[in-house]
C-alpha cells in the first residue's frame, strides 16, 4: 500500500509545473500591493476616490491572468496599452454618464470591439480584457472628471506592479518550470506503476481499475505535453535537432511516456508479475536483471512481452531520472532560448473567423443582457452583461458556452451562500475581512484553469466579505446579485444556441479532422523518409490534437446533455486514444534502426493511408452511433520484436472499429 503523499507531492500532483499556484500568487499578490501603495499615497495628502481602487484591482488582475506576452518587454507594452484603453474607456463612461441611453449603446460598442480584439491575438485579448472590466467598474462607481488623476494614477501604479510581481518576485522560468513539469511526469508514472502493482496482488482487474488506469494514463499524457510544450523551439514550432541537449530531454520524455502506457496496455488484460512491478517501482536493477533471465526460460509470450515492457521501463525511468538530477544542477540554464514566431498572421474580420462569429454573439448576448438585467435593477444591471460577456470566454461550442454559464450561475450560488455565512461570523473585522479576501482570490486564481465554477465560488465569496467590510451586505442585494448572474447566463447560453450557434458537433468534426490531418501527416512524412526525430515530434502534435478532440468531445459526454450516452463516448475517444498510442509507438519504432520498418513495406503506409480516408469520411457519427466496441484483444497487445510495423498494423485495425458493423442478411 502506499503511504500518503505528503503536501507538496500532492501539490505537484494536481498543479505540475505550480504554473496554477503562480498565477494565483501573482494576482494576489499584485492586488495587495497596488492597493497597499494606493493606501499609502490616501492616508498621506493625496485624497484617491473609490474608481483608483477599483481600478488597481480590475488591472492588477487582467494583468495576471490575461497578459500572455513571452517577454518582460512585450508583457510591458500590452500593460501600457491596456491602461491607455481602460483609461478612454473610463473617460467614455464619465462623459455619457448624464446620457443613459448613449452610455448604455456605448457599453455595447465597447464589448463589441472589447470582443473583436481577439482577432489581433493574445496582446489584443488582453486591452480588449482591460477596455471592457473598466467601463463595467466605472458603471458601478460612477467616476467623475475630477477622479481622472487619482483614477490614471491608480492605473499607473497597477501596471508597474503587477509588472514587477511577474518579472521580479514571481518570473517566468522555462527552466525551472520544465524540471518541475519532468518531475511531476516522474511522479505520474510512479503513481501508475503503484496501481499496477496493487492489481498485481490482487490478480484482479476489474472495468472500474480500467477506468482508473485510463485517467492515470490521460494525467501523464497531459504533463508530458506540459513538458515538451516547455522546450525551446525554432520559429516554425519545431525541435532543433542539430541541438543534442534539448533532443535528450525530448526523447526522455517521448520514452517515459511511451514506455508507461506500453506497461499499462500489457497489463490491462494479462496481470504482470507483483515481483516484476515491485521491482521496476521500487528501482532495483537485480531484481529486474533477475526477471530478464527469467524471460528466455518461459513459454508464455505474453509474459515474455510484459517482461520486455516492463525492463525497457525500467531503464527508461533510470535514463530520465538522470536527466532530472542533471536539471537540478543548473535548472537547464544552458539551453537554448525559444525563438518566437514573428510571422504574425493578417487579422482577418470576416464571418468566416470564429472570433468574429463570437464577438457578435457576446454583443447581442450582452444586450439582451442589460434589457432584462435593467429591468430587473437600474443600478446593478452589470452583473447580467458580466455575465454575458464572460460565458463566452474559451468556449468554442454552444454547448462549451451552455456548460460556462451552468458553471458560473452554480458557482455564484454556492459561493454566495457560503460568504454570506463568513460575512455573518467576520462582522466587519478588518484584519478578518482583509485575511479572507486574500485568501479567497488566491484560491479563484489557482482553481481558474482547473474549474471556473470553483473560481466563481472564491470569487463570490470575497464579494460578500467586502461587502460586509463595507457595511452594504444585504441579504436583498446577494438575491439581486444571484438573480443578475442567472439572466446574464440564460442569456449567453440562448445566444449561443440561436445566434451563428457553432454546433457541439461541428466544433467536435472539425477536432476530428484536425486529428486525421496530423495523422496523415505523421504517415505521409514516413512514406517520404523522414528522420525518427521529426516523426517523434509530429506525434507530439498528434497528441496536441488528441487533447483537443477530447475537449471538443467534452459537451455531448455530460449528463445534461441531449446526447445522454456518456459511456459511449468514451469508447470512441478510446478507439482515437489508442491510434494516438500505436502512432507514437510507430514513430518510436521508425526512430530505432533495430526496429524500423524495411523500405519495401512503404507500401503498407499507403495502404493505411486509404483505410483512414475511409474512417475520416465518417466524421463524427462514431460519437453518436450507439454501437458495441470491441475489447483489446491479446493478439493485438504491443510486441517490441515487431517494431514500428506494428504500430502501423494496430492503426488501421483500431481505425476498422470506427466503420458500422456489416449486418448479415
Amino acid at each position: 500500500m502506499a503511504s500518503k503523499p505528503k503536501l507538496i507531492d500532492w501539490i505537484h500532483s494536481v498543479d505540475p509545473a505550480l504554473s496554477r499556484a503562480r498565477m494565483g500568487a501573482r494576482v494576489t499578490l499584485s492586488i495587495a500591493l497596488s492597493v497597499g501603495v494606493l493606501v499609502l499615497v490616501h492616508l498621506n495628502g493625496m485624497a484617491l476616490p473609490p474608481i483608483a481602487f477599483g481600478l488597481a484591482i480590475i488591472l492588477s488582475i487582467e494583468g495576471g491572468v490575461a497578459v500572455r506576452d513571452a517577454t518582460p518587454r512585450g508583457q510591458l507594452l500590452t500593460r501600457a496599452l491596456g491602461a491607455l484603453a481602460a483609461l478612454a474607456s473610463m473617460s467614455s463612461a464619465i462623459a455619457l454618464e448624464q446620457h443613459r441611453y448613449l452610455s448604455d449603446i456605448t457599453f455595447l460598442l465597447i464589448v463589441l470591439f472589447a470582443s473583436l480584439a481577439r482577432v489581433y491575438g493574445p496582446r489584443g485579448f488582453a486591452i480588449g480584457m482591460f477596455a471592457f472590466t473598466s467601463y463595467f467598474i466605472s458603471a458601478y462607481l460612477n467616476p467623475t472628471y475630477d477622479q481622472l488623476p487619482g483614477a490614471a494614477f491608480a492605473l499607473v501604479v497597477a501596471a508597474l506592479v503587477s509588472h514587477g510581481v511577474r518579472s521580479l518576485l514571481l518570473p517566468d522560468n522555462r527552466g525551472r518550470d520544465l524540471l518541475q513539469a519532468l518531475i511531476a511526469m516522474q511522479g505520474r508514472a510512479n503513481d501508475i506503476l503503484v496501481r499496477l502493482a496493487l492489481l498485481a496482488r490482487e490478480h484482479v482487474t476489474t472495468d472500474e481499475d480500467r477506468a482508473e488506469l485510463v485517467q492515470l494514463q490521460e494525467r501523464l499524457k497531459e504533463v508530458s505535453l506540459m513538458a515538451e510544450g516547455l522546450l525551446p523551439r525554432n520559429a516554425d514550432g519545431m525541435l532543433d535537432e542539430s541541438d543534442a541537449g534539448v533532443m535528450e530531454i525530448a526523447t526522455a520524455i517521448f520514452d517515459l511516456h511511451l514506455a508507461t502506457e506500453s506497461a499499462v496496455v500489457l497489463s490491462v488484460y494479462n496481470t504482470a508479475p507483483f515481483g516484476l512491478v515491485h521491482a521496476v517501482l521500487e528501482g532495483k536493477d537485480e531484481a529486474v536483471s533477475h526477471w530478464s533471465e527469467l524471460r528466455d526460460e518461459t513459454p508464455d509470450k505474453h509474459l515474455r512481452e510484459t517482461i520486455n515492457a516492463f525492463t525497457l521501463l525500467h531503464r527508461i525511468r533510470t535514463r530520465f531520472a538522470g536527466v532530472i538530477a542533471e536539471g537540478m544542477h543548473d535548472q537547464f540554464r544552458t539551453l537554448a532560448p525559444h525563438t518566437p514566431d514573428r510571422s504574425g498572421a493578417r487579422p482577418d474580420f470576416s464571418l468566416k473567423n470564429p472570433l468574429v462569429r463570437a464577438a457578435l454573439q457576446i454583443t447581442v448576448a450582452s444586450g439582451i443582457a442589460m434589457v432584462f438585467g435593467l429591468m430587473l435593477s437600474r443600478e446593478r444591471w452589470f452583473w447580467a452583461v458580466l455575465t454575458a460577456f464572460l460565458v463566452f470566454t474559451n468556449t468554442k461550442s454552444r454547448g462549451d458556452t451552455a456548460i460556462r454559464a451552468l458553471q458560473r450561475s452554480i458557482g455564484t450560488v454556492l459561493g454566495i451562500a457560503a460568504g454570506l455565512c463568513l460575512a455573518s461570523l467576520i462582522k466587519g473585522d478588518m484584519v478578518a475581512s482583509v485575511a479572507v479576501a486574500g485568501l479567497g482570490i488566491f484560491c479563484a486564481f489557482y482553481a481558474l484553469q482547473a474549474s471556473y465554477a470553483v473560481m466563481t465560488f472564491f470569487v463570490s465569496i470575497v464579494i460578500c466579505v467586502i461587502y460586509g467590510l463595507i457595511g452594504s451586505l444585504t441579504t436583498e442585494l446577494l438575491l439581486l446579485r444571484v438573480e443578475e448572474t442567472l439572466i446574464g447566463a440564460v442569456a449567453g447560453t440562448a445566444v449561443a444556441f440561436v445566434v451563428f450557434p457553432a454546433r457541439t458537433r461541428e466544433t467536435l468534426e472539425g477536432a476530428i479532422g484536425r486529428w486525421y490531418d496530423q495523422l496523415g501527416q505523421l504517415l505521409e512524412s514516413a512514406r517520404a523518409g523522414a528522420s525518427g526525430n521529426d516523426l517523434m515530434e509530429r506525434s507530439r502534435q498528434l497528441d496536441l490534437a488528441y487533447r483537443d478532440l477530447a475537449q471538443a468531445a467534452r459537451p455531448i459526454g455530460t449528463s445534461w446533455s441531449i446526447v445522454t450516452k456518456p459511456g459511449h463516448v468514451r469508447q470512441t475517444l478510446a478507439i482515437f486514444l489508442g491510434c494516438t498510442y500505436w502512432a507514437r509507438m510507430f514513430a518510436r519504432g521508425q526512430a530505432l534502426p533495430a526496429h524500423a520498418m524495411p523500405a519495401e513495406d512503404v507500401e503498407a503506409v499507403s495502404a493505411l493511408l486509404e483505410k483512414m480516408s475511409a474512417a475520416r469520411a465518417l466524421s463524427g457519427e462514431p460519437f453518436y452511433r450507439a454501437s458495441k466496441v470491441r475489447r483489446q484483444t491479446l493478439d493485438h497487445l504491443p510486441t517490441y520484436h515487431l517494431g514500428a510495423r506494428q504500430g502501423l498494423d494496430m492503426i488501421g485495425i483500431l481505425l476498422g472499429r470506427l466503420t458500422p458493423p456489416r449486418r448479415v442478411t
